[in-house]
């Protein structure tokens, strides 16, 4: 499903530039769930730009699907994020005047699904994640876990091949992360892909395989 040889990215800092990936070498399978550690600055979060086409590449190559990520236009990019994948994100980002049910049915307005339908999905995910009863709060009448069950569902709103998460537990308490990273297994074990980036060493025990990054390489990959 996702398949890097040789991934480098550099940022310009002033007049340095600063070479955050170097050449990373990682595939992971269809319907894995993989887990990427590493220390401040070890790059996670560029490589998961990078896998979530938020970011461009400088080298080496990226298949997502069997399908040629380099060179793409910002449209085509975008076009493949909505088809593909889904995102959840540790500050969750979600739009705060608007309901949880709004929300979710975001995704499926950027596709132009009907109004009536992208209601009717959005009712059918938040009852997926346990919020059914919350659909009509704003994101500031929500917990921390129930803001992240929301993103969850959004993120499952246009059934996407992959889901990107970015230390999606890096706000909640250890109940609540519990709660979060079972209901992600539990998607998992119905086939989507899922590549979670955390610093914490019980979330990635949860996960199929740890992929560790370390200045910008892949320092090892196995179960933690």
């Amino acid at each position: 499903m996702i398949v890097l040889n040789g991934v480098t990215k550099s940022y310009l800092t002033g007049s340095q530039s600063l070479q955050v990936l170097k050449g990373v070498d990682l595939q992971v399978s269809a319907g894995e769930l993989v887990a990427i550690m590493g220390s401040s600055g070890s790059g996670k979060s560029t490589l998961l730009n990078i896998l979530g086409l938020l970011d461009a590449y400088d080298g080496g190559n990226y298949e997502l699907d069997g399908r040629d990520m380099s060179g793409l236009s910002e449209r085509r990019a975008a076009e493949l994020r909505r088809e593909m994948l889904g995102f959840v994100f540790q500050s969750f980002n979600l739009i705060p005047f608007k309901s949880a049910a709004e929300n979710v049915a975001l995704p499926l307005y950027y596709k132009k699904v009907a109004r009536k339908e992208r209601e009717h999905r959005s009712r059918q995910l938040l009852e997926r994640v346990g919020l059914l009863e919350w659909a009509h709060h704003l994101p500031s009448q929500l917990s921390g876990g129930q803001k992240q069950r929301v993103a969850i569902a959004r993120a499952l709103a246009a059934t996407p091949r992959v889901i990107l998460a970015d230390e999606p537990t890096g706000s909640l308490d250890s109940v609540t992360s519990s709660e979060v990273i079972d209901l992600l297994k539990e998607l998992n074990s119905e086939g989507t892909t899922m590549v979670v980036v955390t610093h914490e060493s019980d979330i990635a025990a949860e996960c199929g395989r740890t992929i560790r990054l370390r200045d910008g390489l892949v320092e090892s990959h196995g179960h933690v």
